[in-house]
């Protein structure tokens, strides 16, 4: 069902069986896959593409210009996967030129209530943003990432598959996968121990690669031999550094 009172522009392609609730406003550009439900108050504008069964709720706002002064209206897009839930008042920011373009969201994600996810943002599947997180320009979250509510993180930062961030935390530095952080700026504080649970991980798998990562706090140098490792998390580890090689690391209170 479509409302009679939103403002979709004939342009605007709409998919199957799509919900579009009271005073909804749609622009020219944007795509909307099937089965996707947007109730009531809901803004979605720019180059914004959007996959299927996803649920927007009232006053989220998708697409309007990004907040950043050297953005002077070039064209660049948003990019959003299946199955996602944009809880109220979330906004989400297209690319601009010097980022790349584009800002993604995957798949089985929940954005809750007035998050933030700014340009150039990269966010992989199954990530859980809690209330009031807004996360700045030019930053990538992982998958099965978790940030708790009223936190914060610094633009061009990186968080690791399945790291998850405590509640009220400032996260100014890059956050190894598996990994739990918190504080007023962040610091390692141990790995995410319930969450590699969850994934099935053995005890000998978490305590092969938490000695790795002390190893790694260390001294860096020494994980090296470690490169070739059968372990999947210190797979993941080394590709996460490979990737964020010149960015500041999230490590222990006090080193």
């Amino acid at each position: 069902m479509i409302s009679k009172n939103s403002n979709i522009h004939p342009k605007a392609k709409i998919g199957n069986n799509v919900t579009i609730g009271n005073y909804c406003d749609i622009g020219p550009d944007v795509v909307i896959g099937d089965n996707c439900i947007i109730y009531s108050h809901v803004v979605i504008s720019g180059n914004t593409i959007i996959g299927s069964n996803n649920s927007f709720f009232p006053f989220a706002c998708i697409g309007t210009d990004p907040q950043d002064l050297k953005y002077n209206g070039e064209k660049s897009s948003i990019v959003i996967g299946n199955n996602n839930k944009i809880r109220e008042y979330v906004t989400i920011n297209p690319g601009t030129a010097a980022g790349g373009g584009i800002t993604k969201l995957g798949n089985n994600s929940l954005l809750m209530i007035s998050s933030h996810i700014a340009h150039d943002c990269i966010i992989g599947d199954s990530v859980i943003i809690a209330n009031n997180v807004p996360i700045a320009g030019h930053c990538h979250i992982d998958n099965e990432v978790i940030i708790g509510g009223n936190s914060a993180v610094q633009q061009f930062c990186s968080i690791g598959k399945g790291a998850m961030v405590g509640g009220m935390t400032g996260v100014n530095k890059s956050i190894l996968p598996y990994t739990l952080a918190t504080g007023n700026r962040c610091y390692y504080e141990n790995l995410n121990l319930i969450g590699l649970k969850r994934k099935g991980y053995d005890n000998l798998t978490i305590t092969d690669y938490k000695e790795v990562v002390e190893i790694y706090f260390k001294d860096r140098n020494q994980i090296e031999h470690t490169k070739k490792s059968n372990n999947s998390l210190i797979q993941e580890l080394h590709l996460f550094l490979q990737k964020n090689v010149n960015k500041q690391i999230c490590t222990p209170l006090n080193q």
